[in-house]
């Protein structure tokens, strides 16, 4: 793959962050049921930052990417992308939204791609609804960021699925977005395609400026990034920010990426002051209902089973 200096968004506009949720909530009602799927929300996101979002079925993490890239409508909360509010966006707003601002990266690549058409048919499709005027060389440049100029005459049934990643990543690219949205980019690649593939990414993030999320189950894929951010019960529960040794090291043949701690983890108090507190270290206080004892000492907040706490009160007067 060469090495070619592409222009894929055009200078940030503004210094506010790419992405502002605040208290976003989300509720799915049917006849018979209603589903919160977001509960107040909090994030901010960076302009040219590569984060990942990660979190079990049904916690959020989809919704929220549906709502970035402007296909689900938020219930309550605000939601700004690019300094745009994306809940006074008319129908014809949101549209020149979803084409000119942000790009999306399906882990279905039927989603992307048109199988009947060659790869670079297939990255020209999108240009159609622009003013780009030389469609084919632009086309070409974004195959060759992706490694992928050498079957650009290929169509789909003709392309692993790593390469049909990649041409999903170029196709992505066609309308120059400042976003670009990826669910499960490696879900369904092998390890070298998915280092690949987040090669690609990284290069948009740091050189290009170009704000990349990533919804991902991939524990490789998620302990390179800068950001991790994890959803628990639609609420951010906690964040892991990549160490600061490992910031340049991606191609290291000496670094188990999933087995290493890359990052560390931050658990995340939110607007309420309420926080999450991982499900590993609530087995460890062996609670038998849901109340706590919080306490501050020496500088240190602590949270204790109350029947601990009670037996220690005892043990002190004892004494």
């Amino acid at each position: 793959m060469q090495d070619t200096e592409i222009n894929v968004s055009e200078e940030n506009s503004g210094s506010e962050p790419m992405i502002i949720a605040q208290n976003l909530v989300k509720i799915y009602k049917t006849r018979d049921i209603e589903v919160l799927a977001l509960q107040g929300l909090d994030l901010t996101v960076e302009r040219g930052e590569l984060m990942a979002v990660i979190g079990n079925s049904g916690s959020g993490k989809s919704t929220f990417l549906n709502m970035l890239g402007g296909l689900d409508i938020p219930s309550a909360g605000k939601l700004f992308v690019d300094g745009r509010n994306l809940f006074e966006m008319t129908a014809r707003q949101k549209e020149i939204y979803k084409r000119q601002t942000v790009g999306f990266v399906w882990q279905n690549n039927a989603r992307n791609l048109f199988p009947y058409l060659s790869a670079i048919e297939n990255v020209m499709t999108p240009m159609l609804l622009t003013k780009e005027k030389k469609r084919r060389e632009r086309a070409e440049e974004l195959l060759d960021i992706v490694g992928m100029s050498h079957r650009k005459n290929s169509r789909l049934g003709e392309l692993s699925g790593g390469e049909q990643q990649r041409v999903a990543i170029a196709i992505a690219l066609a309308n120059n977005p400042k976003l670009l949205l990826a669910d499960e980019p490696t879900g369904s690649v092998d390890k070298d395609t998915a280092d690949r593939i987040f090669d690609i990414f990284r290069r948009l993030s740091n050189e290009m400026g170009v704000t990349v999320v990533i919804v991902t189950h991939d524990v490789r894929l998620s302990k390179k990034v800068n950001r991790v951010v994890a959803i628990r019960d639609g609420r951010i529960s906690s964040e892991r920010i990549l160490r600061e040794q490992y910031k340049d090291v991606f191609s290291a043949d000496n670094i188990s990426w999933g087995n290493e701690e890359t990052q560390d983890e931050y658990v995340i108090l939110d607007r309420a002051g309420r926080l999450q507190i991982p499900e590993k270290l609530l087995k460890k206080l062996e609670l038998k209902d849901n109340k706590v004892t919080v306490g501050f000492e020496e500088g240190v907040l602590t949270i204790r089973n109350p029947k601990s706490a009670e037996e220690e009160k005892e043990q002190d007067i004892a004494e």
